[in-house]
């Protein structure tokens, strides 16, 4: 067993990122940061809930891992599969008890949330859609999550809009990218039921209403930092242009790495732009 499979196995990176989400969701909603102890329970409860998703999806995922991901740690042995599940376990009731101390919407909606991941892992993945459907809802919902804790939604319903729409194309093109290994564990994913060409069609209709959903937050008033947006909605075009081009698992992989630095860039395009709210585009 290695330790640092523990860290690794959260995929911490995509935990700071969601967490960062979560806090930009309460910006977003009332305009200003909020009180600092707010806002590390925020933190904390997504980035626990996505490390615990992540963990939980990876202990579902083995056997398929061992095909797409062999490096990952369930794969090569770093942790066991059981050790694995519980530890899921504990970061879901840690996180559970920190939404308890923020407020009672808080807790419910990290309760959903946390129960749609292991739902989403244990049976819903593999269906044709639905599972990207879930995905996308969990990323919608993190900046909502961030708006409830701090009793108003504002400006975050719309950042959720671009998130959920971002999250279901790179869904989409990621089955594309792994249809190797689920065809071999039997997974009906979209590209496997509906073919290749048709979901990189479907892909990049989601994408092109991102980035059309990208320009309410200017009609909103948001600050001039949000300009950084224009970065953003080309490597969503560029992905968008490879997967129609090539909508090989190779190619795919590239489009969907192009998506997510695009999500990363993003959260802070919204955050510069919520903290410029008073210099105007």
């Amino acid at each position: 067993m290695e330790l640092k499979a523990f860290i690794e196995i959260l995929r911490p990176h995509n935990c700071f990122i969601a967490g960062l989400v979560g806090i930009l969701g309460s910006v977003v909603a009332i305009g200003k940061f909020p009180e600092l102890k707010l806002a590390l329970l925020i933190f904390s409860v997504v980035f626990l809930g996505c490390g615990g998703g992540d963990t939980i999806n990876d202990y579902f995922d083995y056997e398929i891992d061992r095909i797409n991901r062999p490096k990952r740690p369930l794969p090569r042995g770093a942790i066991s599969r059981k050790t694995a599940f519980w530890y899921a376990i504990v970061l879901f009731a840690v996180g559970l008890v920190l939404a308890s101390r923020i407020n009672t919407n808080a807790f419910l909606l990290a309760l959903v949330a946390y129960v749609t991941m292991i739902v989403y892992a244990w049976k819903l993945k593999p269906l044709p859609f639905i599972g990207n459907l879930a995905v996308a809802f969990l990323a919608g919902i993190t900046p909502i999550y961030g708006a409830v804790s701090v009793g108003k939604i504002g400006f975050a319903g719309y950042l959720a809009i671009c998130a959920f729409l971002v999250n279901v194309a790179r869904e989409i093109i990621k089955d594309i990218e792994d249809m190797e290994g689920d065809k071999a564990e039997g997974a009906k994913t979209l590209p496997i039921v509906w073919g290749v060409k048709k979901s990189a069609y479907l892909a990049s209709i989601f994408g092109i209403a991102t980035i059309i959903a990208s320009i309410l937050p200017v009609k909103l008033g948001i600050g001039v930092g949000y300009f950084t947006i224009l970065l953003v909605d080309f490597l969503i075009l560029s992905a968008i242009f490879d997967i129609l081009k090539n909508p090989s698992p190779k190619v795919a992989g590239r489009s969907q790495r192009k998506l997510k630095l695009a999500i990363y860039l993003a959260v802070f395009s919204f955050l510069f732009g919520s903290i410029t709210q008073g210099v105007r585009l």
